[in-house]
Parts: structure tokens; sequence; C-alpha cells
């Protein structure tokens, strides 16, 4: 049997005859597994039924935390934002999709629950490699855990697709802070260039306490370029992928630069 969420994914591998299932389970009435809650400390927590539209739309994500409603915002059509949700998409892990590189750049903690009782893990920990995850048998997702952002930090995802709410050729989430003109705290997740989304200490180490210039974001984004494991297909050849990580890169904490000075001014 399996659990249906959303069913974006799981419709689809059935119309394609990727999956025969001998039954399909609703989670649709389990109450416990939808919404958004704030929770001691400045964390969040965001059922794992929780839709994409309610989390793009929802004002408790705050600062780099909201790097979360920022990438569900892009998420495919309204139709599918409508009717997918965060549980399904993260335990469905294909690289491509928009929330993998969003919740790790945020440090967020996935929740899951099964026979043997609940444990948390860190994104980290939870995607293991292509459409793999942590998840054992008769186990789901049951909530994602936000913790608070850095002081001052704003969130911002930039995606790359051949159309607006296409899987992604490449992405980047971002998490930035900056004080006295030098950034003060950076965290960075590439998407859909490698079987996970990659985060590098050493790129974001290359940001840390300096003022962003072209030449530290070259210098990260090379440094990025260089550890992904992209693949060709459809959208874009692994060479290609690797080329404009450095320019995707550079756009991004433009943008965020942009936020933040808009929110001091």
């Amino acid at each position: 049997a399996r659990p249906l969420a959303g069913g974006a994914m799981l419709v689809a591998m059935l119309n394609a005859g990727l999956v025969e299932p001998s039954a399909i389970v609703s989670l649709s009435g389990i109450e416990e597994l939808r919404g958004i809650e704030a929770r001691d400390g400045g964390w969040l927590r965001v059922g794992a039924m929780t839709r994409h539209a309610e989390t793009a739309a929802s004002a408790l994500f705050s600062g780099g935390q909201r790097v979360v409603p920022h990438a569900a915002g892009q998420i495919a059509n309204m139709p599918v934002r409508n009717m997918g949700t965060m549980g399904g998409s993260i335990s469905f892990a294909d690289p491509a999709i928009d929330y993998p590189p969003a919740l790790t750049a945020a440090g967020a903690e996935i929740e899951i629950a099964g026979p043997g009782g609940s444990r948390r893990l860190p994104c980290g920990e939870f995607f293991l490699d292509w459409y793999t995850t942590a998840l054992e048998p008769g186990e789901l997702v049951t909530a994602i855990h936000f913790p608070p952002a850095p002081a001052g930090s704003v969130g911002h995802y930039e995606k790359l697709a051949r159309v607006s709410g296409d899987y992604a050729i490449a992405s980047v989430a971002l998490v930035l802070a900056m004080e006295g003109g030098a950034c003060s705290a950076v965290q960075i997740a590439i998407g859909a260039c490698g079987p996970t989304p990659l985060r590098l200490a050493e790129a974001e180490e290359a940001l840390l306490g300096g003022g962003l210039d072209d030449a530290a974001l070259a210098k990260a984004g090379a440094l990025l370029s260089e550890a992904s494991d992209p693949v060709d297909d459809v959208r874009g050849s692994a060479d290609y992928r690797r080329r404009v990580m450095p320019r995707l890169l550079a756009k991004a904490v433009r943008t965020a630069q942009s936020k933040l000075d808009k929110e001091a001014a």
C-alpha cells in the first residue's frame, strides 16, 4: 500500500505505470498533519500535509525562514500548489524540485513517525540519494521543523527553469545577513545539480566577513560548481549546470542584498 498526500507525484507515477500499489491510503483526514505553528524559541512547525499554497502565503515565516515560502510560491502552478504538500514533495526527493534546497538552507529538521516511534533528522541526513530518503518501510514524514534564522537575515530562492513553474535546471536557496557592510551569516544550498541538495562550508566561509564583492562571489560559485555532481538531461547538460551555478549564486546574493536594503530603508 502507498500513502496519498497531495498526489502530485504518486498519481503521475500511477499513470506512468511506475508503481502498482495494492491499495492507496489517503492522509487527508488526519488533522494533526496539517497547519503551520509558531513554537518556542522562534521555531516553526509545518505539518507534512500542509499545502504549498498555504506555505507560500504564510506570514509566520520570518527573516531567513522566508526562503521556504519563496520557494513554495515557485512550485509548478496554482492547481498543483493547491493540492501538493510539503511532506509528499520531500518524501519523493526529486533533486530538481524546489523544497529540498530551501529546507536545507533554512536548516530544517524532518520529523518522522513509524511503528518504532518518532525521530527528527536534519536535511543532510534525510536526503540520501536520487529519489532516496532516510524513510524506512512503514514510516511517514509527519512534520518539518524550522529553527529561528540568523538575526537580521533575509531568505531568497533563485531558480533557473525553461519556463515558469518547470522543474529547476539549477537553483539556489539562500539565507543572508549583513552587518556593517560585511556578511555576518550565510547559508547556501544548491538544487538540481546532484542527487541531493549541495551545501558546502567552504563556499559559505568564502563569503563570511566580506563585502560580497564580485571576486568573493566568483570564488564561492567556483567551489560549489566543482563540488556539484550534475547529470545531463532534457533540461540541460551537466556542463551547462556547472557554468550557470556561479552566476545564479551571484544573482541570488544581489537580490537578497536588495531585500536587506529595502528592510533597512
